[in-house]
């Protein structure tokens, strides 16, 4: 007898009988167990649950190919994750502030917010800014700015990344202009900028370009960087605010890949070899409450990456195979109610993404569903992470949860719910036309309506919402922003603006503007512009000039 068929036997012996007789006394919580993307959760797993699944193909061995199991052969015994809380906040002197706090407090790489007139290419003193200077992020309008942001914080020992879509561009100059003035040679700065525009059209909203536009931006960054800043991420390809708008972790896995997958068509037709610019992609993945779910989608989004590296568009090298991501947990998930319930969450997330195999994290501060985060809920959620790496013993061995016949199961089932939804997308003429016809905001909010549905009819259970809520409880003390400040910021962009040679700043900036039309790499005019204290809003639309602005015409 096989040992397939001596499990099978057994399997249904004890079905048959410890079972049966439990079911018959008692019956369990709910009639169907199912992950986020709907996968059923079997009351058991065993060995041949597997069957089919070939352990050197499929799951193979750290730090080569598949990658399943990590992207480093020694992973968290050889360094720790980078522990990069995300912040940023108010004026550029604020946001420094905490920066240095939070390294001075064992933080070992930036993670840089910007409110949203900087992510959207206009200026504090654009009357579309008004009352958003400095709310979500730190408001940066200038090089001055930048200087100020990054004052004493040494770019060549610390990786910084910056939350950036559209504006990528600028503020990676901005960036490399004060590593200049730093005396840091560009070999010598490493970070990272989001840089992901699709996932602005379907999940969140903060483009300024139409595609071809914001895709001709994206992939002259790839080759600047190529040649001049070779450690530097020119791409974060974003799951989590895909997530963070209601999809399912099926969903985050197959909708983050395609972009994926329409970023390195984009280079190879702008003539770009792929191992050239692919070994310095990187991924930005939520980790939200269901534990296994979430451990288990880091491991199929690598392992799926890779085949489609290799497979898709013939990539030789290892290093343009691994799915290197950050993480962050689910912001979406905190509740106003009971805010401390938000430090267990945290903390279960966070542990989820280190078996899970980050890279780098962010844990999320406890107040952040009322306000950005206070001073000590920054450092509570710095010290989660610490906890977890020197106390918890998860970081002393490689992937701890493989051959867990449960989270094998979950890795294989989500790879292949993800390539369902891939084959879709191709069938629509890749990620961006998916896009323009509605198909990823439409999955995203059907997803969303089920799981908002499954909440009040209370088949999810949200501690201290919909079940142990708690009358009366005051509120925690939370960060104010300064409304003053954003009357300072108006006029520090003013001022800038008056104090700078003229004619070298409208120079620059017409160069930009020519430089979009006639297809020379938009780098080089950028940063001739930034040095030329250039302001973000003016070099945005210096290129919208060119590109215009992007409406969505689809309906949900």
């Amino acid at each position: 007898m096989s040992d397939k068929d001596k499990i099978g036997d057994a399997r249904r012996g004890w079905e048959s009988t410890v079972l049966k007789k439990m079911l018959d006394r008692a019956p369990e919580r709910r009639e169907h167990f199912a992950t986020t993307s709907d996968i059923e959760i079997k009351r058991c797993y065993a060995p041949d649950d597997g069957a089919g699944r070939d352990y050197v193909d499929d799951i193979g061995f750290p730090g080569q190919y598949p990658f399943t199991r990590g992207v480093q052969p020694t992973m968290y015994r050889g360094r720790h994750w980078t522990m990069r809380q995300y912040a940023g906040f108010g004026t550029a002197e604020e946001s420094n502030e905490r920066y240095r706090y939070l390294l001075d407090q064992g933080q070992t790489g930036l993670s840089v917010a910007f409110d949203l007139p900087t992510q959207m290419g206009r200026d504090s003193d654009h009357q579309l800014a008004s009352g958003e200077v400095g709310r979500v992020g730190v408001a940066i309008d200038s090089l001055a700015d930048m200087e100020v942001l990054l004052d004493q914080i040494p770019l060549g020992k610390v990786t910084t990344s910056m939350t950036i879509n559209a504006t990528a561009s600028i503020l990676l100059a901005l960036y490399l202009a004060v590593a200049e003035k730093q005396n840091v040679p560009w070999s010598k700065v490493g970070g990272t900028i989001q840089n992901d525009v699709l996932k602005e059209y379907m999940a969140r909203g903060t483009y300024i370009y139409p595609p071809a536009g914001s895709m001709r931006i994206i992939t002259d960054i790839f080759a600047f960087c190529g040649q001049e800043v070779p450690t530097w991420n020119t791409i974060s390809i974003s799951g989590y605010h895909i997530r963070e708008a209601g999809s399912t972790a099926a969903q985050e896995i197959a909708f983050t890949l395609a972009d994926g997958i329409s970023y390195v068509q984009a280079a190879l037709d702008a003539g770009l070899d792929v191992d050239t610019f692919a070994r310095r992609l990187s991924f930005f993945f939520n980790v939200h409450n269901t534990f296994f779910e979430e451990v288990a989608k880091f491991r199929a989004a690598r392992r799926l990456w890779a085949k489609i590296m290799k497979e898709r568009f013939g990539a030789k090298d290892p290093r343009s195979m691994m799915l290197r991501t950050h993480a962050q947990t689910a912001g979406s998930s905190l509740t106003a109610q009971q805010v401390d319930n938000n430090v267990v969450r945290v903390t279960l997330q966070a542990l989820a993404a280190v078996l899970g195999g980050t890279q780098s994290l962010h844990t999320n501060g406890r107040d952040e569903a009322l306000a950005l985060p206070t001073e000590d809920s920054a450092r509570l959620a710095l010290r989660t992470q610490q906890v977890i790496a020197f106390e918890s013993g998860a970081a002393d061995t490689v992937d701890p949860l493989a051959g867990s016949y449960f989270v094998e199961s979950l890795t294989d089932d989500l790879e292949h719910k993800a390539v369902e939804y891939l084959d879709k997308i191709d069938e629509l003429g890749g990620a961006v036309k998916a896009i323009e016809s509605g198909y990823q905001q439409r999955e995203i909010h059907n997803a969303a309506y089920r799981y908002q549905r499954d909440i009040e009819q209370k088949n999810e259970i949200i501690v201290g919402v919909n079940e142990y809520a708690q009358a009366g409880e005051l509120p925690p003390d939370v960060l104010k922003i300064d409304p003053a400040l954003e009357e300072r910021q108006k006029q520090k962009v003013a001022k800038v603006r008056a104090e700078r040679n003229q004619e070298a700043a409208q120079k620059a900036l017409a160069a930009v503007t020519t430089a979009a039309k006639d297809g020379t790499n938009l780098m080089q005019p950028i940063l001739a512009a930034v040095r030329a204290y250039g302001t973000v809003g003016e070099i945005s639309d210096a290129m919208r000039e060119v590109f215009g602005e992007y409406r969505p015409s689809i309906t949900l």
